[in-house]
């Protein structure tokens, strides 16, 4: 049963990504809509966060903070990228490549309050596998993928890694099934053809965070256990 504390931290990380999406918004979201979404968004994965990590980590408290603060930086930026790849078709450097620093020092301090240093490796492995996955698909097929989504990658295997192999896994699988079932319907529909541009950075981010939140139920359940 979660603690008063636990609930109270819940809201006040809500009202912080109110906050933090109203920031987003002003910069980089045009329309009273697409404001109201990017807002509320925040807050909501703010709060989503923040309830979750706590109740599924077996972490000691002081490991947790810079954890939960490296997935509320990447959910803020999860947002913001979303946004400008739907408007421009780009994944800014300014943001992807700061994420690097900014998410590998978090960790690497929870590791220095008492996480386990075999999970920062994971991170670092799973930055490496999936960046040269992404890395790969481009040389061989260089319009199909993006320079911003091969960087993209390298973040999002470094958090993906760090929760655990399955949510690595079902985080990368994950991507490729939202985007081409997306893709699917809007062929089927007759809003794009073969040669539209679809952004995929969307789809990798909300990939991602399937696997973040649910990687072990889904791994779990694909391989029958």
């Amino acid at each position: 049963m979660p603690t008063a504390l636990h609930v109270g931290l819940v809201v006040a990380a809500g009202l912080v990504g109110l906050l933090a999406g109203a920031f987003i918004a002003r910069a980089v979201a045009h329309g009273r809509t697409r404001t109201v979404v990017v807002i509320a968004g925040t807050g909501l994965a703010f709060a989503a966060i923040t309830w979750w990590i706590p109740a599924a980590s077996a972490l000691p408290g002081p490991a947790l903070i810079p954890v939960v603060l490296a997935y509320l930086f990447f959910a803020a930026v999860s947002i913001a990228l979303t946004v400008i790849d739907l408007d421009t078709h780009r994944l800014p450097n300014a943001i992807v490549l700061p994420g690097y620093l900014v998410v590998g020092g978090a960790l690497i301090a929870a590791c220095l309050l008492g996480a386990p240093w075999s999970a920062l490796l994971r991170a670092a492995t799973g930055m490496l596998l999936l960046f040269a996955f992404y890395f790969l698909l481009r040389v061989i097929r260089p319009g199909a993928m993006g320079g911003g989504d091969v960087k993209l990658a390298g973040l999002l295997g470094l958090l993906l890694g760090w929760a655990g192999w399955s949510s690595l896994v079902v985080g990368a699988f994950a991507g490729f099934l939202l985007g081409g079932v997306f893709g699917a319907i809007l062929l089927v529909a007759r809003r794009a053809d073969r040669r539209t541009a679809i952004p995929f950075g969307p789809w990798m981010i909300l990939g991602a965070w399937v696997g973040v939140f649910a990687g072990d139920v889904l791994g779990s359940f694909s391989l029958g256990r």
